[in-house]
């Protein structure tokens, strides 16, 4: 990181730093996440904490290319209606929750952003929608790039591991390795040590009627083999998630067009 820009997170500012930093036009980084069950090892929060790493990554990553940038406090909670069978999982109404996330968006851009990226790390279909949805009428109604670099999507989930690219797992290796890096003391390690694979796809289990982690057959809310999770992946991943938001920010920047939703994953 250099010597003239730093890294800053809006919600640690006065606001007479933030006026400051406005003024410079900075690249708006809001984390969004859910809480929700991520199985016996992970936290209620596992969204929202992949969610902020990738966030900070990305914002030193874009801090190198000279730009400032502003980390935004995340949104916790989200449309996460498949894990409602466990205790704990706290979700909002999709249209309710692309209202406030319209809301939100439609009053910081205004304030002299020259764009924002959403850094979102839950992937249920009716929560990404909302999300597409809230950041293409906000950029719509202010002229200011709104961003969402969806990792459902062909063109990103193909620098990620095979649970991003062919059948992705709900609190399996790859969420679980993430969370091994950017907050190893949430994990439970005894308990993921000791986890059977569960080999099933989710999002096809979800296309034929299964309406809960539970009735997919994630019984204790994971899918796919946690215990084969690490800490060196999990960088890797971050990493290239960070990398995503970085290239996503880049190209709003140099006014290429967001590109065409094609071949997307069902979570």
């Amino acid at each position: 990181m250099n010597n003239v820009h730093h890294l800053h997170s809006l919600a640690a500012l006065t606001w007479q730093e933030a006026a400051d930093l406005l003024k410079q036009r900075p690249v708006g980084i809001l984390p969004i996440g859910a809480i929700e069950a991520h199985g016996p090892d992970l936290p209620l929060g596992t969204d929202v904490i992949i969610a902020t790493a990738i966030a900070e990554r990305a914002a030193a990553l874009l801090t190198e290319e000279g730009l400032p940038v502003l980390v935004l406090p995340p949104l916790p909670y989200g449309a996460s209606f498949i894990a409602t069978c466990f205790p704990g999982t706290s979700p909002a109404e999709p249209d309710a929750f692309r209202a406030y996330l319209t809301s939100v968006l439609l009053n910081l851009l205004p304030q002299g952003y020259r764009c924002i990226c959403i850094c979102n790390a839950h992937r249920e279909p009716a929560h990404a929608e909302a999300v597409w949805a809230s950041a293409r009428a906000a950029a719509a109604a202010t002229g200011v790039p709104a961003v969402f670099p969806d990792v459902r999507d062909s063109r990103w989930a193909s620098v990620l591991g095979d649970e991003f690219r062919s059948r992705p797992r709900h609190a399996g290796r790859a969420e679980t390795s993430i969370m091994l890096a950017a907050q190893p003391g949430a994990v439970l390690h005894d308990g993921m040590a000791h986890l059977p694979e569960v080999p099933i796809d989710l999002p096809a289990r979800l296309r034929k009627g299964a309406r809960t982690l539970s009735e997919a057959g994630g019984t204790l809310g994971y899918f796919g083999d946690p215990a084969r999770a690490n800490a060196a992946e999990g960088e890797r991943l971050l990493a290239s998630l960070a990398g995503i938001v970085r290239a996503a920010v880049l190209e709003a920047l140099a006014g290429h067009r967001e590109p065409v939703r094609g071949s997307r994953r069902s979570v």
